[in-house]
């Protein structure tokens, strides 16, 4: 078996055993940062990189690693990732295609179920030896309307889990499968008849060109006044200036949130502050960020909806599986579709 260099990114100590195991006899180098955060110096010598969500491969950081052949990143989404350049160069790059299906809807059923009984709020509340139930008052889920936009594997999760609370189900998507409407109970409907009907609006579509900003002002504007809105995919899906402005004036009722546009820099602040350079529409968004997670209509979770001993398992053995693939037959598995040709 050829021996590469391969560089793993966002690896926690307590992964970097399991990585050694399965990967023995390879060059394996483990960085606890993104890969943006590391100097290009360090990295032009790999074959390989193994990334997840919050690594940011750019044309920039690429043409610095002349010897990089392929991408694993550990996640379905790939959005970080220069397609492009990585198509141009023959560059190769794999994801994660199914590892939480059930996960990541649980989850955000999770947040739903915080919002409709005010569980977060309580929670506070006792934190501080305050048992009053003034304000707590919530709703039963029961009879209400969920609309599920993106029927993927993960909506189908979140689907039966809403038929089990005898919720009503209408979804949208671009491809239909009515064998699955039909055995679950859910109707489809266009996309104008949910937003103006539902009670609960989820979200589970990839982020792209074409579904950023997906939820907008007009979008918003044609909601339920007092919609909940539930978002475990990406955070770009939805506009920052349009979800502020719909929690403060109530067209919104609350929001359960994994992901949020600019978590990034929530998280990383300095990152906006690069080279000198502030950008004031990124640091605009952080700032209403920050409004909005302030909220007490609104949870939010850090990404953290894969996070489940089950998923990370699945995740990191598919990434092996990938990486593996292309040592043996430099060809990886799992490639992005619509891309590149097995």
């Amino acid at each position: 078996m050829a021996k590469l260099s391969i560089a793993l990114f966002e690896i926690l100590e307590e992964e970097k055993k399991y990585f050694k195991e399965k990967l023995k006899g390879q060059k394996l180098t483990f960085f606890e940062e993104p890969i943006q955060n590391i100097h290009v110096s360090k990295l032009k010598n790999f074959d390989i990189f193994s990334v997840f969500i919050y690594s940011k491969v750019s044309e920039f950081i690429l043409t610095k690693c002349p010897n990089i052949k392929a991408i694993i990143t550990r996640s379905t989404g790939f959005d970080h990732i220069d397609i492009k350049y990585c198509i141009k160069n023959n560059i190769q790059i794999s994801n994660v295609p199914f590892y939480g299906e059930n996960t990541v809807a649980e989850h955000g059923f999770a947040l739903l179920l915080n919002l409709s009984r005010n569980i977060h709020k309580s929670y506070v509340r006792c934190l501080n030896k305050d048992y009053s139930i003034k304000g707590l008052r919530g709703f039963d889920l029961r009879g209400k309307t969920l609309g599920v936009i993106g029927v993927g594997h993960i909506g189908l999760h979140l689907i039966r889990m809403a038929k089990g609370f005898s919720m009503n189900v209408k979804a949208f998507d671009t491809h239909k499968n009515d064998f699955l409407s039909e055995v679950l109970d859910f109707q489809y409907e266009e996309l104008d008849e949910i937003l103006k009907t539902s009670d609960i609006i989820s979200l589970h579509m990839p982020f792209n060109k074409n579904t950023k900003h997906f939820i907008n002002k007009e979008r918003i504007k044609m909601m339920k006044k007092g919609v909940i809105i539930i978002n475990t995919a990406r955070g770009g899906l939805i506009d920052t200036k349009a979800l502020y402005f719909g929690l403060k004036n109530g067209q919104i009722g609350g929001c359960g949130l994994d992901v949020i546009e600019g978590e990034e820099f929530i998280m990383h602040e300095d990152e906006l502050l690069k080279d000198g350079n502030v950008n004031r529409e990124k640091l605009q968004d952080l700032f209403l960020d920050k409004e909005i997670l302030e909220m007490n209509n609104v949870i939010f979770t850090p990404h953290n909806a894969f996070n489940s001993e089950e998923a990370i398992k699945r995740i990191q053995d598919t990434a092996i599986e990938n990486i593996l693939s292309f040592i043996e037959k430099k060809n990886l598995k799992n490639l992005i579709p619509n891309f590149f040709k097995n």
